[in-house]
């Protein structure tokens, strides 16, 4: 059977309850918030990437498209590769300050942080 067709039961297999209710376990959807409401943080890291620098935007509340919607727009932005999961935007290189003017300019709050 492929998964598209089991039951997201949350890993129960069996249950010697008889009046027992799967739950789906769903996760709940995140509300994006405003623009101006988003409190972003710009960090330059090098910690386990081995010696490369990366900029690191923390604190991004919102569901992943528009997570993934923002990461593009910065990865255009900068010509650089990148990724994002967990409210967290990675680009390769050291972009803080033209990320920055970018997030200010479009009206997200922002602060730069970190080395």
């Amino acid at each position: 059977m492929s998964k598209k067709n089991k039951n997201n039961t949350g890993g129960i297999v069996f249950s010697t309850n008889p009046d027992y209710n799967y739950k789906d376990a769903l996760p709940e959807t995140v509300v994006t918030l405003p623009v101006s409401k988003q409190q972003l943080k710009v960090w330059l890291d090098r910690k386990q990437r081995n010696g490369k620098t990366v900029t690191l935007i923390t604190g991004f509340v919102g569901n992943f498209d528009d997570l993934k919607e923002l990461e593009k727009k910065l990865k255009n932005l900068c010509g650089s590769g990148g990724s994002s999961k967990d409210g967290e935007i990675l680009i390769q290189g050291d972009w803080r300050d033209k990320i920055f003017d970018y997030l200010q300019k479009n009206g997200y709050g922002v602060k730069k942080a970190g080395g």
